[in-house]
């Protein structure tokens, strides 16, 4: 019998905040969207059908807190100082210390670096870290913990502090048990030097583990009864595979919403260029977990929907009772592949794979007074197709095989956008059976850390819901994008390894003008 019907799936929603490199949040506006959706599963469901709980979150998204989970922005001493917020995964500021910490570990031969495909992200633990020390140190000197909000959310719940596997090995630079070592860290800055020891070293749970049950506090505050299995944490994308039944080598799930997560397991480790990194049971126990990613997708669409639209578009929307993206889907649908004459970059939240550079920034080619939005709306739907494109052909290029793509999140109801992956990948696109794919996949963690399956294979064959085959690549649309994915290389080479770093010199002047002006960056 499958336990979907009694281990319950909840979505958790986040603070929206403003697009910028420096993206906080307190902990109590995160914290207090946790019970509330766990309170509606205590209230409808027979105690006993519950049996266990999990959580993910998206990654990285860290806290400095004191030593007994305390964040920092809640005592009244921080409150004005915004390192000691919550660092969401968007925050890219620390970018000048991830520069470094590449820069330190190419010279040194770190062997972890490969790992990564050779960068770590500004993103990262690491590089916020190291940020926060060096702008403001007083906020560094109180921090006992420098904790994942996965880990932290799982904290509250069971009273317990564990590190998940896949965040400190995919966010923390955990690898084969080690973390960069204090040579490393104090070369720099001096002050880093015991990072690791005093802030970040901690227990780490196996996926698919308890990490301990839920107390008699969390019990009230949800409504869930005392003492049920609270698994281990995870992240929102990694999560996922289980729900689509990405279990086994080869099957990459690609998470679609804001930006695009690629997920995959192996059983072969290789170095791949520019991925997120690759972690021994970051996603499946026993099995290598690659991960890539693009830095924006759904969030590129929406900004030009918001942007890029003249008023008698927004207003024909309205008239029909359909939104700006559904009526500019349904114009650019209506066109032959190239028809438009136009070409993108995906890049206008930078890059995540494979160049790992968030100073990148967007671009269209070919516009012309004739240009519509519908035209660019799907140049834009293409390049993000283009971008996935490159992380696959890199993947094999590397040795490692993708056998089949599996599509997740909210951008699955564009079928436009779903047959321009068919069509651009050459590959069929299978699609998860369910709207709440990370739900999901907790769900499935959480019967297995309450002991109701043997491990998340067996638990993702009986809960796990995904239609095979949902979209086919057309040979003759294909062979018109594989002209234009040549063209894409050329820009994507030029404007990407340096060839002209244009885009780069702009975001300096940009940054020098608003600077000169007393204006924040937005």
């Amino acid at each position: 019998m499958s336990l979907y019907s009694s281990v319950y799936c909840t979505a958790l929603s986040l603070v929206k905040v403003r697009p910028s490199s420096f993206h906080s949040v307190c902990a109590a506006e995160m914290w207090k969207t946790v019970p509330k959706p766990l309170m509606y599963v205590g209230a409808v469901s027979p105690s006993a059908d519950v049996i266990g709980i999990a959580t993910d979150f998206t990654a990285c998204t860290v806290l400095p807190t004191t030593a007994d989970g305390t964040p920092l922005c809640e005592l009244p001493q921080y409150a004005r100082r915004p390192h000691a917020y919550v660092k969401l995964w968007r925050h890219h500021a620390a970018q000048g210390q991830a520069d470094r910490i590449n820069e330190l570990a190419r010279r040194r031969g770190e062997a972890w670096l490969p790992r990564y495909g050779g960068l770590i992200s500004s993103e990262w633990e690491f590089a916020k870290a190291l940020q926060v020390l060096e702008e403001d140190p007083e906020v560094y000197a109180a921090t006992e913990r420098w904790v994942e909000a996965a880990d932290w959310i799982v904290w509250q719940l069971c009273g317990g502090y564990v590190r998940n596997a896949c965040t400190a090995g995919y966010k923390g630079i955990l690898q084969d048990g080690a973390y960069p070592p204090p040579d490393f860290l104090a070369a720099l800055n001096p002050g880093f030097e015991r990072f690791v020891v005093d802030k970040l070293e901690h227990p780490v749970g196996q996926l698919g583990e308890a990490a301990g049950r839920l107390t008699a506090e969390a019990a009230a505050w949800t409504g869930l009864p005392e003492g049920i299995a609270v698994a281990v944490g995870n992240v929102d994308a990694h999560v996922t595979a289980p729900a689509a039944q990405a279990t086994e080598a080869g099957r990459m799930v690609a998470i679609m919403g804001t930006s695009t997560c690629h997920v995959m397991s192996g059983t072969v480790l290789r170095e791949v260029p520019g991925m997120c990194g690759v972690v021994d049971g970051g996603i499946i126990p026993g099995l290598w977990g690659y991960e890539a990613g693009q830095s924006g997708v759904g969030d590129i669409f929406g900004w030009f929907t918001r942007t890029g639209v003249p008023a008698v578009y927004a207003a024909e929307a309205q008239e029909r009772g359909i939104s700006v993206h559904e009526l500019l889907t349904e114009k650019a649908a209506r066109q032959a592949v190239g028809e438009h004459g136009l070409l993108a970059l995906d890049w206008h939240s930078g890059n995540r794979s494979v160049l790992v550079d968030h100073e990148l920034s967007g671009v269209v080619v070919g516009q012309t007074l004739a240009t519509r939005p519908e035209d660019v709306y799907r140049a834009l739907l293409e390049a993000t197709a283009f971008g996935t494109r490159v992380i696959l052909e890199t993947f094999r290029a590397s040795g490692v095989p993708v056998e089949e793509l599996v599509i997740a999140g909210g951008l699955t109801k564009n079928r436009l956008l779903m047959q321009i992956y068919a069509d651009v990948t050459r590959m069929p696109l299978s699609v998860l059976g369910s709207e709440q794919g990370p739900a999901l996949g907790s769900a499935i963690h959480a019967a297995v850390a309450a002991g109701a399956y043997s491990g998340i294979t067996s638990a993702a064959k009986a809960m796990g819901r995904v239609t095979r085959g949902a979209f086919v690549p057309d040979e003759e649309r294909a062979a018109a994008y594989d002209a234009l994915f040549a063209e894409y290389l050329v820009l994507h080479d030029c404007f990407g390894r340096g060839a002209n770093p244009v885009m780069k010199r702009l975001k300096e002047m940009r940054r020098s003008a608003l600077t000169a002006a007393g204006r924040e960056e937005a």
